[in-house]
């Protein structure tokens, strides 16, 4: 069986119509059903990881919002992924507190600092990367939310160990696995 040649050809090339290019962006994520605000999480990777932190809310990029309270672990407000974190049985009912709307993906992105060309010659005077310091905003954001995640803890009946627990950080010794514990 030769392939044969089509017998027509179409005169006009139809253009297909292919997805927008935000389509990755806009598409919905979906949160573990373990992870509910009040949650309190372990945190798996990154600057702080072993640190047990408290849910705040999902945010529209699938990110999660948690925080320490800063206080009790020094973790800060921050972005972190659902594949990272354990979920685990403690919750802190924070009633009807809602968190700001300001505290959204676009608050917490980093700006970009341009880069220079460099010149024929090796920079002998190359300047220092510069650390992350928050501005006040941040800072006064960060009181505002610890504030009500503390209360929430005091108002737990178990609120002393729940703030124990958040102190503490999260290990694994020998011949103890993660799969079979309950968190």
């Amino acid at each position: 069986y030769q392939n044969k040649p089509k017998a027509n050809f179409p005169t006009k090339r139809f253009v297909k119509k292919r997805p927008s290019k935000a389509t990755f962006n806009t598409h919905k994520r979906n949160v573990r059903s373990n992870l509910k605000p009040g949650t309190v999480l372990i945190l798996l990777a990154g600057r702080h990881q072993g640190k047990r932190v408290v849910l705040l809310k999902s945010l529209s990029s699938g990110l999660l919002l948690v925080t320490g309270p800063f206080c009790l672990n020094s973790c800060p407000l921050r972005r972190v992924s659902q594949r990272f974190v354990i979920g685990t049985s403690t919750k802190v009912d924070l009633g009807d507190y809602k968190v700001p709307q300001n505290l959204d993906d676009a608050y917490f992105r980093r700006l970009k600092i341009n880069k220079q060309k460099k010149s024929g010659e090796g920079d002998i005077f190359a300047p220092k990367k510069e650390r992350f310091v928050p501005n006040e905003q941040r800072k006064k954001d960060q009181k505002e939310v610890d504030t009500a995640v503390l209360k929430a803890i005091k108002a737990h009946p178990d609120g002393k160990f729940v703030a124990k627990y958040l102190k503490s950080m999260f290990a694994l010794h020998s011949s103890q696995y993660p799969h079979r514990m309950k968190f």
